[in-house]
């Protein structure tokens, strides 16, 4: 069992749920989680990064629709036993790269459902 995830929320990077599925995802991918491997419960995820408890949830219930990690009841929340299929190297670029269209449209103040409006727009 893990004590603590090390993943650093930042105010400038997007949302902070997406930013903790990376996170995640990301020690996953390395590692440094490895399947069957606990994870915190949401609350003290939540505590330890400053961040709301619904927001750890979100993050959580994402990862476990893609298949990373697997709640089982009250024995807590683990990283999944099999992994999901990594993407290929353009749906991980696409992916990338509508990270970045939706982080700079938060930075320029424009929330996440006009940024995708504008994007539809703009392919008509």
């Amino acid at each position: 069992m893990i004590e603590r995830l090390r993943v650093r929320i930042r105010d400038d990077a997007g949302p902070p749920y997406r930013q903790l599925v990376e996170g995640i995802r990301r020690r996953i991918e390395r590692g440094a989680l490895l399947p069957g491997d606990r994870i915190p419960p949401v609350r003290t995820v939540a505590a330890d990064l400053g961040i709301a408890p619904n927001t750890v949830g979100r993050a959580y219930r994402a990862l476990e629709d893609d298949g990373w990690i697997e709640g089982r009841g009250r024995a807590g929340t683990f990283v999944a036993d099999r992994l999901p299929e990594r993407p290929s190297s353009v749906d991980a670029a696409l992916e990338a790269a509508a990270d970045d269209y939706l982080r700079r449209a938060a930075q320029l103040g424009v929330d996440r459902d006009a940024a995708i409006t504008a994007l539809r727009r703009h392919t008509r």
